[in-house]
């Protein structure tokens, strides 16, 4: 880099033994003569000082170690676009000895090679490259104009990740490629443009922007996302994003969006994105997210808000009251949950009883934290639940006869689903109550019925069996009673309660207990 810098350079970003900053000033530092860059690092721990040198400030830092002077040529400005991608993929024809053993990239993939093959020779061919990989190759600009389009015009998928971009000079490369869909500006620090109508339309075929750590503003996205007419998928990871109103007009396409790492995201924020009308994911981890109300749904209703949210990730957070599970009910077509590391669920408390919890609240629940949840666990779920607050249900005016169960507000704020559980499986008796709570089932005794579907002339037998015991466990008392390997028996039961229903018991590993098997039930075993 030359020593008669102007002051162009001033806000470009640059790279010094693989570490990033911004230049903020260029100029002499007396009393040593010669040209000098002062640049705010990425890294504050990098820096000397806050930009200040004698008591003269030739430019400021958000941290009073983030600034350093240094000479233009120690500074990597970085190559522009097409150069990063030939240095990348395109394989220069070297000497014979250089040509026994070559490393290309391609995607993100090394790939060692012998010769220049017909294989080798293609891949060489930028005009036929569709999915490329920059990452930290101090790209700084498009380049030539045209130059993109008419060399690789090919691309849909590009990271342009960790480099020296520091405007929004991807414009000028989106103007080129016509068929991109996937974009990745993640770590660099962009100015965004303010105001432009060339915008508009601009990556008209993108689908999928990440724009993890690039410090961009929300005010910034609305004012860009006029250039993404399409895009369904939007990551904005560890920006400091502050949604401060509400998309109109833009963003409407939009199915996937991350807000991860975003500590000022709060609950009265989310209300301005939710009626983006096809938004199924929503990515809120690490927000400090504590709360969240509906109040445009009462008890057991459902909100008009996010309402094609199937998908919710709210892990790391500060959620530690029920209230927030119970609103969660109140989405229309929520079907996954993801929620782990919250006050809720951590500390001393039993998973297995969290998550069994979380099911009952949530009725239309597929999936939680990743697993899926079958039919007869959400069954289990919810007689154990209708069992687990019984007695507190009828404290609050709760009542078999339905003429005369009138459970209290309060009661109903807590669990907002208790009165839909009665009527699915019959309000709680009183003898049902009267035994240990589900959850803290050890050694209570079920009374049984076995019968044997394929096997007519097998007497129908009555046992005594603990909760506890395990499918496993059954099979081998089944085993030796029948005469028949473990390996043969197959187990299911039904239920007075659910007549026409046959309940799979298909984990050796669970307990009677967690299929959620009852005094009166009828064991079914075939081989």
């Amino acid at each position: 880099m030359s020593d008669t810098l102007t002051l162009d350079v001033i806000g470009r970003r640059v790279e010094v033994n693989g570490e990033y900053a911004t230049v903020r000033f260029s100029g002499v530092v007396p009393p040593t003569a010669g040209l000098w860059l002062g640049v705010e690092w990425d890294n504050p721990e990098r820096g000397k000082h806050d930009g200040s040198h004698e008591g003269t400030v030739y430019f400021k830092c958000r941290h009073p170690t983030g600034g350093s002077f240094i000479r233009p040529n120690k500074v990597n400005f970085g190559v522009d676009f097409l150069t990063a991608v030939k240095n990348r993929y395109a394989l220069e024809d070297g000497p014979e000895g250089d040509r026994k053993e070559q490393v290309v990239i391609i995607g993100n993939k090394p790939v060692e090679t012998v010769g220049f093959d017909s294989i080798i020779k293609q891949q060489s061919q930028l005009s036929k490259l569709q999915e490329i990989s920059l990452r930290n190759c101090a790209v700084n600009c498009a380049g030539e104009k045209g130059g993109i389009a008419e060399t690789c015009p090919n691309i849909r998928k590009l990271d342009l990740s960790r480099n020296l971009l520091s405007s929004w000079e991807v414009i000028r490369m989106g103007d080129q490629l016509k068929h991109l869909d996937v974009l990745n500006l993640s770590e660099n620090k962009l100015q965004f443009p303010s105001g432009s109508p060339s915008l508009i339309g601009m990556f008209s075929a993108l689908k999928v922007l990440v724009l993890n750590r690039t410090g961009i503003t929300w005010a910034e996205v609305l004012q860009c996302a006029p250039g993404w007419p399409v895009l369904e998928e939007l990551y904005l990871e560890s920006d400091n994003i502050f949604i401060s109103e509400r998309p109109t007009d833009v963003l409407q396409m939009l199915k996937v969006l991350d807000l991860s790492s975003n500590q000022s995201v709060g609950e009265n924020q989310l209300f301005l994105i939710a009626h983006l009308p096809r938004l199924e994911q929503l990515i809120l981890s690490d927000t400090g997210i504590s709360s969240i109300h509906f109040p445009d749904a009462g008890i057991g209703c459902k909100t008009s808000m996010f309402p094609s949210l199937q998908y919710l990730v709210v892990n790391d957070n500060q959620i530690s009251q029920w209230s927030f599970i119970n609103e969660l009910d109140k989405l229309q077509s929520l079907h996954s949950l993801s929620c782990v590391r919250n006050p809720l669920t951590e500390g001393n408390k039993d998973a297995q009883t969290i998550r069994q919890l979380i099911i009952a609240k949530i009725g239309q629940l597929k999936t939680l934290n990743k697993c899926e949840i079958p039919l007869e666990e959400r069954r289990g779920a919810e007689l154990d639940y209708r069992k687990a607050f019984g007695n507190e249900w009828k404290k609050a005016g709760g009542h078999q006869d339905p003429d005369k169960n009138r459970p209290n507000e309060e009661f109903l704020a807590a669990h907002p689903r208790f009165q839909l559980l009665c009527l699915k499986y019959g309000a709680p008796e009183d003898e049902e109550l009267k035994t240990p709570q589900p959850f803290m089932l050890k050694n209570q005794l079920l009374e049984l019925t076995i019968k044997y579907p394929n096997q007519l002339d097998q007497k129908v037998i009555e046992k005594k069996l603990p909760v506890s015991m395990t499918i496993q466990k059954v099979k081998g008392l089944l085993s030796r009673l029948l005469k028949v390997p473990v390996s043969e028996l197959l187990l299911s039961y039904e239920s007075p309660k659910m007549p026409g229903r046959e309940f799979e018991l298909g984990n050796d590993q669970q307990t009677l207990q967690f299929y959620s098997v009852e005094s009166g039930d009828c064991l079914l075993v075939r081989w």
